[in-house]
């Protein structure tokens, strides 16, 4: 295996994650916070996803699916485009809802196919560029992935467990 057949499994086992926990939940659970304040399901797939497509599209030159795809038309949320859910407080999250949960799967699509064309593209010797100076040491296309990766990996997980909580109140 090589560098991006291992990223893009990575990748493709974030997507079946993604998929796992918005399959067959309704609008209304999608956005339901367990807690007060809590995340919701809606929320955390728009926010990997965004996070994802924003990482990505920065390290590969393009513009983000976000806004080239019209995905931030349709899903009309009430954000600026370059918003991330980064730093969002528990009002920004319940403001995540989705009229379809294929409207929120099918963004995460687009940015995961999107991903896997970028990251099939790449050879070892690619993963020691400087993507971004601001830090010390700087950071890497390397670590920058698997900086996606792994808080992909995060959330995904974290909604699974809220959908599991959601399935056991039906």
């Amino acid at each position: 295996m090589n560098t991006a057949e291992l990223l893009a499994d990575a990748f493709d086992r974030i997507r079946q994650d993604v998929h796992g926990a918005v399959d067959s939940l309704t609008t209304a659970e999608l956005a339901e916070q367990i807690e007060p304040g809590a995340n919701t399901v809606a929320w955390l797939v728009w926010h990997l996803t965004r996070v994802q497509d924003d990482h990505v599209a920065d390290v590969a030159g393009r513009e983000q699916v976000w806004t080239a795809g019209g995905w931030h038309e349709r899903l009309g949320l009430p954000f600026r485009p370059p918003a991330t859910g980064y730093g969002h407080r528990p009002r920004q999250v319940a403001q995540v809802t989705v009229d379809d949960p294929g409207l929120l799967t099918g963004y995460y699509d687009a940015v995961h196919a999107a991903t896997l064309e970028y990251v099939r593209g790449l050879r070892d010797a690619d993963l020691d560029r400087i993507v971004d100076d601001r830090w010390d040491p700087p950071v890497t296309l390397g670590v920058r992935l698997v900086s996606v990766v792994n808080d992909d990996t995060q959330h995904a997980g974290q909604a699974a467990f809220v959908r599991g909580v959601l399935l056991r109140r039906r």
